[in-house]
């Protein structure tokens, strides 16, 4: 997986956090995407980590940084 790709999956996944309904927990939403075949379990795992790592989601939540990165990317989907 390139970093072209690994940032779109990033974004991809940042936009169904923020979209989740109230009672999905994380591991839901990465079974969700899992599901519709964008990643591997293994590649969503890493994905969710590396995102806690950069400070996008903390307590299974979006943070500042999370939500604005993840309504940029909606803003660049919806073109």
């Amino acid at each position: 997986m390139n970093e072209e790709d690994k940032q779109l999956l990033k974004q991809v996944t940042l936009l169904g956090v923020m979209n989740r309904k109230p009672d999905e927990t994380l591991d839901e939403v990465m079974h969700i995407l899992v599901g519709t075949g964008m990643y591997t379990l293994k590649e969503a795992k890493r994905i969710f980590k590396e995102l806690k790592a950069e400070k996008y989601l903390l307590d299974g939540q979006l943070t500042l940084k999370g939500l604005t990165e993840a309504k940029a990317a909606e803003a660049m989907f919806k073109q």
